[in-house]
């Protein structure tokens, strides 16, 4: 959702190591007591780009002076924003936002491309066949197709609300783990910063976009209201009943959205959205990302795609965690984390 970074570096050499040593998917993540592992499966990149036969990429929580300049589809994971900087991105450190915000390079931007976990549980399948029941029927309901472009006030219609609806998990996940700390009196081990920080980054996604257009009308905003408030109700109900199976859901969700940023930017790219090519960022995104003064919509575009690749990620590994467990991305000693 956001000074420092994505997946990132936690202390301790050991831990350093260990991390350093996982994969995209599978992903071993060992708490920061060194305690439960979780392993993911597979990752298939479905980009359509043809990837040459070399060793599985390694995804680098702790890039280190060995990590810079790593891509995504080299199997690099930006860090967490939670996390400590790595040579993937620079620092925001001045201030303007009380979360930590994310500040990608170039070159990591241009690397995302879509990517898919297998499901290889019932708790991921649940999740997958979720989000893709839902995605078809909210694609059929608005018209939307993959292999068809849209004009800008769709796109724009469709992003608004979709970020509507982002910023809800986020936030009742770490709400309920809030309150969960003060009912048990008990330590959160670090999670609740970065739910919050998720939440947060998918609102100033919707602040950004929201820049571009004057004025809502009715029907529009009372489907957001809608949306929000049965989503809202429904995750907040299962997360309560497992938030392994919600962390699962939504790390295909940000899949999806992934797969829908991508194929805004080829619209961009084949011309077919001029008015948005060239486009001047938003001011509020140039602040946010800590992008250049000449920056485009283009730029905006793939910086968003960038924090729901993270967010993916994110989820899947806290999806195969327990509640007790470490959160591998707070970029903290165990002893510091809340």
């Amino acid at each position: 959702m956001l000074a420092k970074r994505c997946c990132g570096s936690a202390p301790g050499a050991g831990l350093a190591s260990e991390l350093q040593r996982l994969t995209f998917l599978p992903v071993s993540v060992r708490t920061l007591h060194g305690s439960a592992a979780a392993a993911q499966q597979p990752a298939e990149d479905v980009s359509g780009k043809e990837k040459p036969t070399a060793a599985e990429p390694q995804v680098r929580h702790d890039a280190g002076d060995e990590g810079a300049r790593k891509n995504y589809d080299e199997g690099y994971i930006a860090p967490h924003p939670g996390s400590t900087n790595t040579q993937g991105h620079e620092v925001s450190a001045d201030g303007s936002y009380m979360l930590m915000h994310p500040v990608y390079t170039k070159e990591y931007v241009l690397s995302i491309a879509p990517r898919h976990k297998k499901p290889a549980s019932a708790m991921e399948w649940t999740g997958y066949w979720t989000v893709t029941a839902m995605r078809k029927s909210f694609d059929l309901a608005t018209g939307y197709r993959p292999d068809r472009w849209m004009s800008a006030p769709k796109w724009l219609t469709r992003i608004l609300f979709l970020e509507t609806v982002a910023g809800v998990p986020g936030m009742v996940g770490g709400m309920l783990r809030h309150m969960r700390s003060l009912r048990t009196m008990k330590r959160d081990h670090g999670w609740i910063h970065t739910l919050l920080e998720e939440a947060e980054n998918e609102r100033m996604h919707l602040l950004t976009f929201l820049s571009l257009k004057n004025k809502n009308n009715l029907f529009f905003r009372t489907m957001v209201i809608g949306g929000q408030g049965v989503f809202f109700a429904l995750y907040m109900l299962f997360y309560s009943l497992s938030a392994r199976h919600c962390h699962a859901f939504v790390g295909y969700l940000e899949e999806e959205a992934v797969k829908t940023y991508t194929h805004l930017l080829k619209q961009i790219d084949a011309g077919e959205l001029p008015e948005w090519a060239e486009k001047e960022a938003p001011v509020i995104a140039r602040n946010y990302w800590k992008l250049p003064p000449n920056a485009t919509l283009r730029d905006v575009i793939l910086a968003v795609r960038a924090d729901e690749a993270c967010h993916s990620h994110v989820n899947h590994t806290f999806s195969q965690l327990k509640l007790t467990d470490d959160n591998p991305f707070s970029g903290k000693g165990s002893e510091l984390v809340a």
